[in-house]
């Protein structure tokens, strides 16, 4: 049985954003860590390590003695169901120690509840921040945390750094009964999903929208109209959904970026993203609507 829902009040109930996790997860940053024995977050690349039993998934909290032994040190970044949450990076080279699984954070239907799913994709990104703000973009010096933040100070320069949050954008384009869907290489046999990108200089997110909609499919898009976002921790974006309607030209496909694009009957649909995604909730929601 799958854990997500046949479909979402609004974006904001996607997994990953913090509406999964209000009733589970307090965040806090280090600095807020008062001991005591908690859950553990361990974090093998994409791999959660949980223990699995007959309620489903749950945290250790216990540190197995060869991760002890290899050198990995907690971070502290909150309240998980009231006790202290930290998480901790394992080496993908690493055995999974005895007793423990990994589920994918990405796979299309994880044995993970959606509030652990959730808490796996915001230690990730709080793991991404720690390796990339080690040392300042400035000057090179080494950076301190800065007390009660996220935020590191460099102990060189004084520049003040803050998690970094990638936005991009991600569009689902209709043309009456057919929407236009695009395949990247790499991707599962047959699946399609939408156009997305990075905002580039000086750009609104509209402007990023039909700009990269023209750059990967040749296609000019109109009526651009913001739906909703999601986090997208894998590493560090925020993914801001649009819908538009097609205003002409040839599909041609910018091969850098794409394998395929092309028009699909909206009861004819290909393989689809994964219902954990925004994507999915777009071509879900809006692929009907004209």
């Amino acid at each position: 049985m799958s854990i997500f829902p046949a479909s979402y009040p609004s974006p904001q109930y996607l997994p990953f954003n913090g509406e999964c996790l209000k009733d589970s997860f307090q965040m806090a940053p280090p600095a807020f860590d008062s001991g005591g024995e908690g859950g553990l977050v361990l974090l093998r690349g994409s791999e959660i390590l949980v223990h699995q039993g007959e309620g489903g998934a749950t945290l250790p909290r216990i540190l197995p003695e060869a991760l002890r032994s290899s050198g990995c040190s907690p971070l502290y970044i909150g309240q998980w169901q009231g006790a202290p949450c930290r998480v901790v990076p394992v080496s993908k080279d690493t055995e999974i120690p005895a007793g423990l699984t990994g589920e994918n954070l990405l796979a299309s239907e994880p044995a993970l509840s959606l509030e652990l799913l959730s808490l796996g994709g915001v230690a990730s990104h709080v793991l991404h921040w720690e390796k990339n703000s080690r040392f300042c973009s400035l000057c090179g010096s080494e950076m301190g945390r800065i007390g009660g933040e996220w935020g590191k100070k460099c102990r060189g320069c004084g520049y003040a750094h803050y998690p970094h949050i990638h936005p991009c954008v991600i569009v689902v384009i209709r043309d009456g009964g057919r929407v236009l869907l695009a395949r990247k290489a790499g991707w599962p046999e047959g699946r399609y999903g939408l156009v997305a990108g990075f905002l580039d200089f000086g750009e609104c997110l509209e402007e990023a929208v039909a700009r990269e909609v023209m750059e990967e499919t040749g296609v000019r898009v109109k009526n651009i109209q913001y739906v909703g976002s999601q986090s997208w921790p894998f590493p560090s974006q925020l993914m801001a959904g649009f819908v538009a309607d097609y205003d002409g030209g040839e599909i041609v496909v910018q091969e850098e970026e794409l394998e395929d694009a092309r028009w699909f009957d909206v009861n004819e649909l290909p393989a689809l993203p994964p219902r954990r995604s925004i994507a999915r909730y777009l071509i879900d929601t809006y692929a009907k609507k004209s």
